[in-house]
């Protein structure tokens, strides 16, 4: 720098002669580049016209001193700017060796420090340029002089997104030195946690034997012992976690989500001691939306049928806000796998189309069945359809559901338009189901011609395919049948936007399960093809503000499953019975009694029906023990109650209660809440057992529950 400031010096005492023919009115600012008034006349004209006074000594020293004054203005001002890099570089230190001492804020650290390293090289890059020339210098000088102030650009940071201050990322503001920041950033991408803490308890008139879910369609009816009983248990298990992930691409965001909590259930799974219950998989997705509305969602999520408070995006389900994780029986839904395709127009109209997960839910009962009893006692039973299969744990299904996974050839189609004009939300959709089961058209058959003895006139239930009565696979088919539905709903604000009201209905064939209380979607005709059952759900919801920290909200919806009834059912029962021989008689062993016992041979004796009735809510079913309790069979096995069909016709709840947030601030937030429901359930008439003429008996059900939720939400 003083070999450069030297040769300046020289350059300009060289040039003294043109500085005094330089005009005195020349800003000294001016730039080689910049044309003179002397320029635009030919030189002699100018200096005719203007003739110039050579320069004093005394006026050159005076211009060297001020070029050397302000040489060294520079040269302290880049020595300046060299003590606030070094101070840049140990504060850069700082924050690595704080990084390293708190494990927990690690990576947020690291961001900081590679923030604060970016500026520091951006400024030595400046400062190297600005050494090169005087002239370069001034300007990086005049850029850093007008740079804006720390406070003005951490005041200028949107949320979650720390601004770098003094070559640092910004820190808490005073007065809170353990706040975190709501989000992480690291190498631009937004890690948001979430989730919640809750202590939680649930009271039911009616023993369900069951956590704080409610199986709202196992209420028992007054002949299950359990209805005698209450229950109050407490549970920790629907506490929350999850995290957001954010990142943009261009012109192209992405989200990631996963959400989980503890009411997962293992084999081991017990309320007597360790209450190790398991974390289940809620929310597990990702999603890319375009600048032009276009979005793309794919893993498992809440299902397109499910209502939303605005547009089709994601994380903006409304959902009931009771304390009960099965939520209030009407409310239509499912969290399940599959892909979504969205276009939003200006946030006032969407439309999105989504391929899911397909599954079948089959009720109803008497269907065609061939049972054989050995002379050993072993039991033999056909039917004539399957639907589900048992879940193989190689294959990651859980082979202890009994229910089982029904085998299905085609997910889900769901279609759905929204409407948000300014005020309320408005919702139109769509669903097609496809449902298919093995059929066996030669399983139930049989003969009384082996009875012993022959009948006179032996009833033959020959197979039309084999001509034998003897069951067979002989004719097996695949049976499809295909069901939807179409529902609706609207939301609105009223009251200046303190009372939400909304009402939401869906109507179809085979859609019970998506319906709360999960009614079956199919059942089965003597034939054993499928019959879709008619189904309809509908959800009204009241949602008041009342002050920013008390919510108060009511629910009321139900569910409905039509008759889907059947006669003409087969039924074959064999049973055999083994050899008996004699006794007593020469040659025989002696009978233990005495006296003479002759031999009895093997026999077989078989029952054949062919009007058997069946299906889902037959009129003639029998319900007569609907309301009689019967005996338990083991310490932990109650009776299960008298002989009752009890298919449900109409299943309703009504919900009331508040959540009252006690703090809500930088910290999080905890509230507490408690919610009161009313359950009824009523089956369709069934006059079995019951005299000509009957009415029919309709057995019904009721439950009062009631729940308390302490919950602490992070920031």
């Amino acid at each position: 720098m003083k070999k450069l400031a030297a040769l300046t010096l020289s350059l300009f005492l060289s040039l003294g002669t043109a500085f005094a023919d330089s005009p005195k009115d020349t800003p000294k600012d001016s730039t080689k580049d910049t044309p003179k008034e002397s320029d635009a006349q030919p030189s002699k004209t100018t200096n005719a016209a203007k003739p110039t006074t050579p320069k004093t000594n005394e006026e050159i020293a005076a211009e060297m001193e001020e070029l050397r004054q302000a040489l060294q203005a520079q040269q302290e001002q880049l020595q300046m700017l060299k003590e606030e890099l070094a101070k840049r570089d140990r504060e850069i230190e700082a924050a690595r060796e704080a990084a390293a001492a708190a494990n927990s804020r690690a990576t947020e650290a690291t961001t900081k420090a590679a923030e604060a390293e970016v500026t520091s090289n951006e400024a030595k890059s400046t400062a190297s340029s600005a050494s090169s020339s005087v002239a370069s210098l001034a300007a990086n000088t005049v850029t850093v002089g007008n740079a804006p102030a720390a406070g003005d650009v951490a005041a200028n940071a949107t949320p979650g997104n720390a601004a770098p201050v003094n070559g640092n990322a910004a820190l808490p503001a005073q007065g809170s030195p353990d706040q975190g920041p709501l989000t992480i950033r690291y190498k631009g991408v937004e890690f948001t946690p979430g989730g919640f803490i809750a202590a939680e308890s649930v009271f039911r008139q009616r023993s369900t034997s069951s956590d704080i879910a409610t199986p709202f369609t196992s209420i028992p009816f007054p002949g299950n012992p359990l209805s005698k009983l209450t229950e109050y248990n407490m549970t920790g298990r629907q506490s929350r976690m999850s995290l957001r992930v954010n990142a943009n691409v261009g012109d192209t965001k992405l989200t990631g989500y996963v959400e989980s909590d503890f009411l997962g259930v293992g084999t081991a799974s017990n309320d007597r001691q360790s209450n190790s219950y398991v974390l289940r998989q809620r929310q597990v997705w990702g999603r890319a939306e375009t600048s032009s509305g276009w979005a793309f969602t794919g893993g498992q999520m809440w299902s397109l049928v499910t209502e939303n408070r605005k547009g089709l995006e994601n994380l903006t389900e409304a959902v009931p806000t009771v304390v009960d994780p099965n939520y209030n029986v009407g409310f239509t839904w499912a969290r399940q796998p599959g892909v979504r395709l969205v276009k939003n127009f200006s946030d006032k109209f969407a439309i999105g189309f989504s391929i899911e997960e397909s599954q079948a839910t089959v009720g109803g009962r008497g269907f065609s069945t061939y049972t054989n009893t050995s002379a050993t006692g072993v039991v033999t039973t056909y039917q004539n359809f399957f639907v589900d299969a048992p879940g193989a744990s190689a294959g990651l299904y859980n082979a202890f559901d009994t229910t089982g996974y029904s085998v299905d050839k085609l997910p889900d189609f769901i279609v759905k338009a929204a409407l948000d004009p300014g005020w309320g939300h408005y919702e139109l959709f769509g669903i097609v189901s496809d449902f298919r089961n093995r059929v066996y058209p030669c399983a139930v058959q049989g003969t009384t011609a082996d009875n012993f003895p022959t009948p006179v006139t032996p009833v033959t239930l020959a197979c039309g395919l084999t001509a034998k009565p003897a069951p067979s696979v002989a004719g097996a088919y695949n049976y499809s049948g295909t069901g939807g539905g179409v529902g609706g709903s609207i939301t609105v604000p009223l009251f200046s936007k303190h009372l939400d009201a909304g009402i939401k209905a869906v109507y179809g064939d085979g859609i019970g399960r998506y319906g709360t209380a999960q009614l079956s979607d199919v059942t089965a005709r003597p034939n054993g093809s499928l019959a879709l059952i008619h189904d309809g759900q509908w959800l009204g919801r009241l949602e008041l503000h009342a002050t920013p920290k008390l919510d108060l909200y009511g629910y009321f919806g139900g569910e409905y499953a039509g008759r889907t009834a059947y006669k003409g059912y087969e039924s074959v029962k064999i049973t055999n019975t083994p050899a008996i021989p004699g006794c007593g008689a020469v040659g025989q062993q002696p009978c233990p009694g005495g006296g003479i016992q002759p031999n009895y041979p093997a026999l077989t004796s078989t029952s054949i029906s062919l009007t058997g009735i069946g299906g889902y809510g037959n009129i003639a079913a029998n319900n007569s023990g609907c309301f009689e309790e019967t005996l338990p069979s083991a310490t932990g096995t109650p009776g299960s109650g008298g002989t009752c069909a009890g298919d449900i016709r109409y299943i309703s709840e009504a919900t009331l209660g508040f959540w009252h947030k006690i703090y809500q601030g930088e910290k999080g937030r905890v509230q507490w809440g408690i919610a009161y429901s009313y359950l009824w359930k009523t089956g369709w008439s069934g006059a079995g057992d019951l005299p000509a003429g009957s009415a029919g008996i309709a057995p019904k059900a009721i439950d009062n529950m009631v729940w308390t939720s302490f919950r602490y939400y992070l920031p």
